[in-house]
């Protein structure tokens, strides 16, 4: 499925680091999951206001599809947006552009499942409703899946 980038209302920059670059010369694969890591964490940080200190959130799958490489003089920017909301967990979108004088290129997609935990029980628990009534509101209930 084509992502469209006018669904998504947050989007955050990204630093391309020189050791984040391989042999051939691009971004190597293994780092678009730490530049999504980074997107996430400024979204619920900036856009959700997600209290940490009370819910921690843990990974628990990643799927990312590779388009176009990135290279080390790009300048990039990742699109959030959570798609949909269950009990305990919830998926994002990433969607990586390089932003080019002809507009935004879409590089790299994906989706990360986010659960949200406790880690003092070491056991998932329910997203705190601030939270994900905060989720919902920002991007959009009609864009988001909601699973309960």
């Amino acid at each position: 499925m084509a992502e469209k980038l006018s669904d998504y209302k947050y989007k955050t920059p990204i630093a391309i680091r020189f050791s984040d670059i391989d042999a051939v010369g691009h971004v190597n694969n293994a780092i678009y999951l730490t530049y999504f890591e980074v997107a996430r964490f400024n979204y619920w940080r900036e856009a959700i206001n997600w209290n940490f200190s009370e819910n921690g959130i843990i990974v628990g799958r990643s799927e990312v599809n590779y388009l176009k490489p990135v290279m080390l003089h790009d300048q990039i920017v990742c699109y959030v947006r959570v798609v949909r909301i269950g009990n305990s967990s919830f998926d994002v979108m990433h969607v990586l552009v390089k932003v080019t004088p002809n507009g935004e290129e879409i590089c790299t997609t994906g989706k990360t499942v986010c659960i949200c935990y406790d880690y003092s029980a070491n056991k998932s628990v329910k997203i705190p409703a601030r939270e994900r009534n905060r989720m919902i509101e920002y991007d959009e209930p009609r864009l988001i899946l909601n699973t309960n």
